[in-house]
């Protein structure tokens, strides 16, 4: 190996150019930044440097070095290499008036399209899972004293510029923590490369400083770039001014610039109680410039890299999607301004996704006062605030993991409320039939809207049910505390044909939830809620009474004709109508026994006096060989 050496040289921060045979080239380390005080002595840190670019291309090219001549220049730090020139790492650094080397600045040819044309999250194609061996082998790299020695460990698997800046992502969003404290004193020093090696906490400056320092260490052209950013404490609609607040990267891969933010790529601040908690997010590596600039605003329009590029007052008025918003699948949402005017004390929301998906909402942190019915590929929201004000809107979606996400986040100015509209404090979400009720073996609602308006209180709803599947259905309205039996006991519940039908009367006029649930037959455990009707009745003269209650041997396939009403007129002969299947006899029991008889039409008919008695029960033989009777409806007979 030969060395020429230059008498002024104070540092190895050199350039390896390897001449092969076949005029071969391996990139070694060239930084333009100051030395780190903590670092390993420079010509140590410059020889490893060699020896690292020297294994990295043989790796790559397959080489055997020997019998190949290398040729190592040493030279001032500041001073432009005299080899440099000529290979193609040249083409992407500038030359000031001083002969300092400094990064080529963004052009035309790397900018994206604005607005978002849909086809990626990110600025480049990418295959995650070729880097799945990689980003467990980067995550587990144990913190080094010094930048140089990281960085070699870094790249023993790194093949390439993308997998060196992947590895260098992914070391620093699995070990370096935001320093909330640091960050508000601002205390400089803890955002030194070397600090943050030995304390791993730092703010974002620190983030983007260490990111761009290992990056140039492995001969990755990088840029911090300061601006505006809606991160934590950020409030819908804000305006931006004075000092920037966030700091992140861009690098140079593949004959463009991409933007990289590893502070929010790390994880996140709890705004409760200001704690910070790791949380890798892919969303923030390689970002798509027009999904980038809806939360970062740099203080150079040029990295936006965008065509065209947007205004700071743009920035402020666009709607924020959260990074969830994109990793749970989410394509658009309306209206796209974050503060939203009510039009007659409503405000209506709609989300497109990818693929079906589950919302929920909160109203002022409560799940009340909206209308969520859920879409193939979206959601629609409809939110009646309660009261004139202002009202914080909050819309999570679940996708594709067990837990719900915050996705979006608006500000809702209701100038005047709408006092008509007073929904019941049980309406659950979603409102109304689809995918996920017919995922979950509901098929086929006869009311496929979430809303079902009747004149006289009364209305019938029937769907198809999936074999080795039990329904429960239940009524809430807010008027007056009702039972867990009473609220079952407005609906009275049929099977037709592998249909079941729910009959439901209301007790009075208003807004009911009539709350669908489902279970497996076969197995343990409660059934599971899976969507609600809101019902609506305006007429005051309603006032229907229960249905009779059911006990454990009324049959799935059983029919109630007659009387629907749980409550029977004292003194009168109440006719009785009935298919019952499976049952050698049937009668009524009252002060006597009234037998029922079976019809030529298969229905069990017969009456009964409510004379003397209080309650009236429905009872079968199932056997004809026993004499054990079973209940299987109850009725109770009004006061004389």
């Amino acid at each position: 190996m030969e060395l020429k050496k230059d008498s002024n040289a104070v540092s190895i921060d050199m350039l390896l150019i390897v001449h092969s045979e076949k005029r071969r080239v391996a990139q070694g380390a060239h930084s333009d930044r100051p030395a780190d005080p903590g670092a390993p002595p420079q010509r140590r840190g410059g020889l490893q440097c060699v020896e690292n670019g020297i294994r990295r291309w043989q790796k790559l090219e397959g080489n055997d070095l020997r019998g190949t001549q290398l040729t190592v220049e040493v030279h001032p730090r500041d001073a432009m290499p005299q080899l440099f020139k000529k290979f193609s790492l040249a083409k992407r650094l500038q030359v000031d008036k001083n002969g300092n080397t400094r990064p080529r600045q963004p052009g035309g040819k790397d900018t994206h399209a604005y607005p978002w044309d849909r086809s990626s999250l990110k600025s480049m194609p990418l295959d995650l899972q070729q880097f799945e061996k990689l980003d467990t082998y980067a995550s587990q790299v144990t913190v080094k004293s010094g930048l140089e020695e990281l960085v070699s460990d870094l790249l023993q698997e790194a093949h390439s510029d993308l997998e060196i800046v992947r590895a260098i992502w992914i070391w620093i969003c699995h070990h370096i923590e935001y320093d909330i404290e640091a960050a508000q004193e601002k205390d400089r020093q803890a955002f030194k490369p070397t600090a943050i090696l030995q304390t791993q906490k730092t703010n974002c400056d620190g983030y983007a400083g260490l990111f761009e320092r290992m990056c140039r260490i492995a001969g990755v052209q990088c840029m911090t770039v300061p601006g505006y950013s809606k991160g934590f404490g950020y409030q819908p609609g804000q305006s931006f001014s004075g000092e920037f607040d966030h700091a992140w990267n861009a690098v140079f891969l593949e004959g463009r610039w991409h933007l990289v933010d590893s502070t929010w790529g790390s994880g996140l601040v709890d705004s409760s109680t200001s704690k910070f908690t790791f949380l890798y997010n892919e969303f923030y590596f390689l970002t798509h410039p027009a999904l980038f600039i809806e939360d970062h605003f740099p203080d150079n329009k040029n990295w936006q890299l965008l065509k065209p590029p947007q205004s700071l007052r743009q920035f402020e008025n666009n709607m924020y999607h959260k990074s969830e918003f994109y990793n749970k699948g989410m394509l658009s949402a309306q209206p796209q301004t974050s503060i939203i005017k009510t039009v007659n004390g409503k405000a209506t929301v709609t989300i497109e996704s990818c693929a079906p998906t589950l919302f929920m909402f909160m109203l002022n942190g409560k799940q009340e006062h909206g209308l969520l019915s859920l879409r193939k590929n979206g959601m629609k929201l409809d939110v009646y605030p309660p009261t004139a004000g202002t009202h914080k809107l909050q819309i999570f979606a679940k996708g594709n993991s067990e837990i719900y996400s915050s996705v979006l986040e608006y500000t809702l100015k209701c100038h005047c409320a709408d006092m008509d509209v007073r929904l019941p404090a049980e309406l659950h979400q979603p409102v109304g039939p689809s995918w996920f009720s017919e995922q979950m073996g509901i098929t086929k609602p006869s009311h496929s809207e979430p809303v079902i308006y009747t004149s006289d209180g009364r209305c019938s709803v029937s769907f198809g049910v999936v074999e080795g599947i039990s329904v429960l259905a239940s009524l809430h309205g807010d008027d007056g505390p009702m039972t867990e039996e009473t609220q079952r006991r407005y609906i009275f519940q049929l099977h037709r044909e592998k249909r079941t039908e729910l009959k439901v009367q209301l007790p009075h006029a208003g807004k009911f939830a009539l709350k669908i649930f489902v279970k497996k037959r076969q197995e343990p455990g409660n059934y599971l809620f899976v969507f609600n009707y809101l019902i609506c009745c305006t007429n005051t003269k309603v006032n229907w009474p229960v249905f009779p209650e059911s006990f454990g041997n009324w049959g799935v396939d059983n029919e109630l004709l007659e009387p629907l009403s749980g409550v029977l007129p004292a003194n009168r002969n109440v006719p009785f109508k009935l298919k019952l299947h499976g049952v050698a006899k049937a009668l009524v029991k009252g002060q006597d026994t009234w037998p029922l008889t079976l019809s030529p039409e298969g229905y069990w008919e017969g009456s009964c006096s409510t004379a003397g008695c209080r309650e009236v029960y429905v009872m079968v033989l199932e056997n004809a060989n026993h004499s054990f009777y079973s209940y299987i409806l109850k009725y109770q007979v009004n006061a004389q």
